[in-house]
């Protein structure tokens, strides 16, 4: 279903492009990455050879539209599943299965060999930096700020959260950005929990991700609740808690499926797939690339 509702995130004014350049040193300094490069596990190790001889296990959740079951024929689907299947395509797996968890249990799943890639998007935050990897960028999407029709609590910035209890779904990038606030947080674990609590009043507030939100939106008409407009997002909500690219998560020994997965991706956004993968979602170019500007 393609979405009709105009999400916040890609119909941002780009301010300041024509802007006279900075000088090189200057610019070279405003620019941040995520994490730095961790090669010391390269040495030849076996997963992606045992991906391409034996086919390589995804772990998904019940997240639509990023992934999901389709009820009709009970496989794998959503924007991620088929950025993914492009990218290993592109590599040459030619065999491809699936564990379904709710997302907390996609990185104990990974760690265990469960799965071999957490294939539900996954960011860079400081505690999953110390037990997994992750592949290059995939994609982006920004966090919302969500409340009941009307923002009956007032709330208007990242600030405000802290005066309310504030959804999340368990493990996730908002909920480890809000415990760092001091934010006290009601964690959900399906999106439909979080988002009927939240119509119900039973929590203020739910931070998540804007794609998400617009897709519930836009098929449960009536639904009670809004995302909020012309948040500042914190630079270190997206630097360092989370909201940065949408990567994909393998174990940290497994540095020759992450090298070669980080630049199959690099190749379906270059050949075009992604975004057309993006536009069949009702989302468009703009989710490619991540800009510094408010939601």
């Amino acid at each position: 279903m393609r979405l009709t509702t105009s999400l916040a995130a890609m119909t941002l004014a780009l301010s300041g492009l024509l802007a006279a350049p900075a000088r090189a040193e200057d610019a070279a300094s405003s620019f941040r990455f995520e994490f730095s490069p961790n090669f010391e596990a390269c040495a030849g190790d076996s997963s992606l050879a045992n991906a391409l001889a034996n086919g390589i296990t995804l772990g998904i959740s019940p997240s639509p539209p990023y992934t999901s079951l389709d009820p009709a024929t009970g496989k794998a689907a959503g924007l991620d599943v088929e950025i993914v299947e492009a990218a290993l395509d592109w590599l040459g797996v030619k065999k491809i299965t699936y564990e379904v968890a709710p997302f907390s249990s996609l990185t104990p799943s990974l760690l265990s060999k469960r799965i071999d890639m957490v294939a539900a998007n996954i960011h860079v935050t400081p505690d999953r930096l110390k037990v997994i990897s992750f592949t290059g960028p995939g994609w982006w999407y920004g966090p919302a700020i969500t409340v009941q029709s009307g923002n009956p609590a007032g709330i208007h910035s990242f600030d405000d959260l802290k005066k309310h209890k504030v959804g999340a779904i368990a493990g996730s990038a908002a909920d480890e950005y809000l415990r760092s606030m001091g934010v006290e947080v009601v964690p959900f674990q399906t999106d439909s929990d979080q988002f009927l609590s939240l119509a119900q009043g039973r929590v203020d507030v739910i931070l998540e991700d804007d794609v998400k939100v617009a897709t519930y939106i836009a098929e449960n008409k009536g639904t009670g609740i809004e995302m909020v407009s012309g948040v500042q997002i914190p630079e270190d909500l997206i630097f360092t808690y989370g909201y940065g690219y949408a990567r994909y998560g393998v174990r940290q020994e497994d540095c020759m499926l992450r090298t070669a997965m980080s630049q199959a991706l690099a190749e379906v956004r270059g050949n075009g797939k992604v975004s057309a993968v993006l536009h069949k979602y009702g989302l468009t170019g703009r989710n490619l690339f991540f800009f510094p500007v408010s939601n």
